[in-house]
């Protein structure tokens, strides 16, 4: 079983609409998947709400509880489970961390974003967990995706080769309980999300430490 944890100190990052379109992209590739959503404001709850029964399963969690409820998901039989967490990088996403596998924190490429990673990195480095970056929300066909990309370096973060771009189909899917392969199956937002399950899953991230180069589809001119 894999852990994958999304934290952000930053509101506004695109966290929840990421963590159920990487669960439901699990799903689909057949795992069994459980979304456990830590934020008060519950955007994942909602979201399955609307969606009905349909995979991946999503549950409120508690923080003080999560680790029983990942063992429980494990012996379940859970492949994998995607955290969600509130945006701030205080105790309870501390704890989301600890419980991880892996901690994704999504990032756009704007400077106030950019500027409150370190408080992000610094708590996976509490929680001795290695973080992976993820451009999110990005422009389509532009520099500052590379900007952003060398500047998030230059703090320390490791950033995901795989960018994922501002596509409408992320705002659409989301009002039914749809992720943007059941909105538009062979469009660019599907792709980008299996692109960026299948390079977390495969474990390449482990020994990927990019050296600056623009993200391989950041489609920069």
């Amino acid at each position: 079983m894999f852990t994958l944890a999304l934290v952000a100190q930053k509101g506004g990052v695109g966290k929840s609409t990421l963590a159920v379109h990487l669960a439901t992209a699990g799903a689909e590739s057949g795992k069994r998947v459980l979304v456990m959503d830590l934020d008060p404001q519950g955007s994942a709850m909602e979201w399955a709400n609307r969606r009905g029964d349909k995979a991946p399963d999503v549950m409120a969690a508690h923080p003080a509880t999560i680790s029983k409820e990942i063992e429980r998901a494990r012996a379940e039989g859970y492949d994998l489970i995607v955290i969600d967490t509130a945006p701030h990088a205080d105790h309870v996403a501390l704890q989301a961390a600890r419980a991880s596998d892996l901690v994704l924190i999504p990032c756009r490429p704007a400077t106030f974003e950019i500027a409150a990673i370190s408080a992000t990195l610094d708590l996976c480095k509490l929680a001795n967990k290695q973080a992976l970056v993820v451009v999110n929300a990005a422009p389509v066909r532009s520099r500052v995706v590379t900007e952003a990309i060398e500047a998030i370096q230059d703090k320390g973060g490791t950033v995901s080769p795989v960018v994922i771009h501002q596509r409408v189909a992320f705002q659409h899917c989301l009002i039914d309980g749809r992720t943007a392969a059941e909105f538009e199956p062979s469009g660019s937002a599907a792709t980008e999300i299996s692109e960026l399950l299948a390079f977390v899953r495969t474990g390449k991230h482990v020994n990927r430490i990019a050296s600056k180069p623009a993200a391989k589809n950041a489609e920069v001119v």
